[in-house]
């Protein structure tokens, strides 16, 4: 289970009360999930409209850091294309595995120094992770070109007969070079058509060279044969060998060509591993910048929110509920019994509801402040 409840709820007397109550009706016999303190430093509170505003505000920009923390992942897993399986070792906030992260949370202090206003905390997330957008973008299209050229050219080199390239499969010698009047052509034969092609290619058309066939290369369906004939009769070969079912290749044999075009598979092969690396540990980094960004903003969004629901002073205790799958239900109703005195409405309010400042639009509404965290990030399981 990969799913986490962030919850806070009023602190009692104390907060240690709060978080007692929890752990006595949650924990123990009952079974129902293992839970963590979620630690959010004194915030510098501001204005109620203020954190109105902001309320939704950090809504949209939760969304949107989420969306770049799969983005992050979900490229990681296609630039690691056959190691798939490593995707989620580099998948770390701060060096830790994410559950690990959250789990223990602690505020950065330096990078989202507390003497700021929510709002200028709120922009700094959302420049970082702006930035980590963009760079991303950026990075995957320039390695996706060239991952694409080099499919496209590893493509034309191999398949059938029919469509590959022929370069590395000649050679010189195959052909009779700087003739005026003779010409070697190509011509790819099913199998079962060797015996045919045998008896036939000589008197295809008139002119062609008499025992000047060979066999150059075969795959599993085909083989490619060489022919000699005088340039004159080309046309008419072509035509009769179509009848026949034999395929001619247009080729011409270009040293220069051939040459350039292996140099040019090899000058991208060379580029995209020199890419691989510095890529991977790029991804690596941002996909934990903006994870801890994710995350952060899950804590002010409880801070905000509990402000707004509980009033002040600031006296709530944050809280992170890892349920048990098949007690997701059972948890439900336990909370529900545990914080209904907070809001007698709370069970019956529609989620479709939109009530300013809580931000009820996208999600159900409980007495108590309520957000999932889903660290299942990717589209597929390794």
């Amino acid at each position: 289970m990969t799913e986490f409840w962030l919850i806070s709820a009023p602190g009692e007397k104390t907060c240690q009360q709060t978080w007692d109550k929890l752990m006595g009706a949650t924990t123990g016999t009952s079974n129902l999930s293992i839970n963590n303190k979620f630690n959010i430093p004194d915030l510098k509170v501001g204005t109620l409209d203020v954190l109105v505003g902001l309320s939704d505000e950090l809504a949209k920009l939760d969304t949107f850091v989420e969306g770049v923390v799969k983005k992050v992942a979900q490229y990681m897993a296609d630039v690691l294309e056959d190691s798939r399986d490593k995707v989620q070792e580099n998948l770390l906030a701060n060096g830790v595995d994410l559950i690990t992260y959250i789990t223990r949370f602690q505020w950065d202090m330096a990078k989202y120094p507390i003497k700021q206003s929510l709002k200028n905390i709120s922009e700094i997330v959302s420049k970082q992770v702006t930035q980590i957008d963009n760079d991303l973008k950026a990075r995957a299209s320039a390695y996706n070109n060239l991952k694409g050229n080099l499919q496209n050219l590893e493509r034309k080199n191999a398949g059938s007969l029919l469509t590959r390239s022929l370069a590395d499969i000649v050679r010189k010698e195959d052909f009779v070079l700087d003739s005026e009047y003779l010409i070697t052509m190509l011509v790819v034969v099913p199998k079962t058509g060797y015996p045919d092609w045998q008896k036939t290619y000589e008197t295809l058309a008139e002119m062609v060279v008499p025992r000047s066939s060979k066999l150059v290369f075969e795959d599993n369906e085909s083989g490619l044969f060489s022919v000699t004939l005088f340039r004159k009769a080309v046309d008419d070969f072509k035509h009769k060998a179509r009848e026949n079912k034999f395929t001619v290749r247009d080729f011409q044999y270009n040293e220069e060509e051939m040459k350039a075009d292996k140099e040019e598979m090899a000058r991208l092969s060379t580029d995209k591993k020199k890419q691989f690396g510095p890529l991977v540990r790029w991804l690596k980094v941002n996909f934990s910048e903006a994870f801890i960004a994710w995350i952060h903003i899950k804590a002010l969004r409880v801070f905000v929110e509990s402000v707004l629901r509980y009033g002040l002073p600031v006296n709530f205790q944050a809280m992170l509920l890892h349920p048990h799958k098949k007690n997701m239900k059972k948890l439900r109703e336990v909370l529900y019994d545990l914080y209904k005195h907070l809001d007698s409405g709370a069970a019956i309010i529609d989620a479709s509801m939109d009530i300013p400042g809580l931000n009820l639009s996208q999600q159900d509404y409980y007495p108590y402040v309520y957000y999932k965290i889903d660290c299942s990030l990717l589209d597929f399981k390794v």
